[in-house]
């Protein structure tokens, strides 16, 4: 009878089968074979669904530009946006709509948006590409098809406001997230006292979100 011996870990010394090495190499490739036959690393819902904010959101009138915010702090939601808990990655969407009222063209590339707490905490703004980092970081995902990647950066930053083009009287409206990072990486747990400053206008101003 032929005994299977158990392999030394070369690196901890400690003795293992190799059952469980086969098992993580299949666990491994169901992943990447899913990921390729999915189409894309999550279940992104359409941006062009999301339904209008409330008319109780946070707002401020600056004549001819008009602006609308507030958090998303349900991970419900977020689950039901991007089937992934963004809280849990350490990160703070918030929705803003950007309204044009009359007059012309309004450029946005110098608007900036700066999020404080309660405790006077300041959260930064990041990119799509930075936040996609840490909810693949924070959902351990590692081993994927590289085009399942790409298809979900393209539905994830299909929600990134556009500041890069001027809004139009003829667009009226437009809306999109800006994602903070909590100021420590950590998980988003009921921030209070959130604030969030525009600036790069004639003025800045502060929408008072909770």
């Amino acid at each position: 009878m032929v005994v299977s011996k158990a392999k030394r870990n070369p690196v901890t010394g400690d003795s293992q089968s190799c059952f469980p090495w086969s098992i993580k190499a299949a666990l491994a490739f169901t992943l990447v074979f899913t990921s390729s036959c999915g189409g894309s690393l999550f279940h992104v819902k359409p941006a062009a669904e999301l339904p209008p904010m409330p008319a109780t959101v946070a707002s401020v009138n600056l004549g001819s530009i008009s602006f609308r915010a507030a958090p998303i702090l349900s991970d419900e939601v977020s689950h039901e946006l991007f089937e992934s808990n963004l809280q849990l990655a350490g990160l703070l969407p918030v929705r803003v709509e950007i309204s044009h009222n009359s007059g012309d063209l309004i450029e946005l590339k110098k608007v900036r948006f700066r999020l404080t707490d309660a405790a006077g905490t300041k959260w930064k703004a990041i990119s799509a590409k930075q936040a996609i980092a840490r909810i693949l970081k924070a959902n351990h995902v590692s081993a994927y098809n590289p085009s399942s990647r790409k298809t979900f950066e393209q539905e994830f930053r299909a929600y990134e406001l556009d500041l890069k083009n001027p809004l139009s009287h003829t667009e009226r409206r437009r809306q999109g997230l800006i994602i903070f990072v909590a100021p420590d990486k950590t998980p988003v747990s009921s921030p209070r006292g959130l604030a969030l400053i525009i600036e790069g206008l004639s003025q800045p101003v502060t929408l008072n979100l909770n």
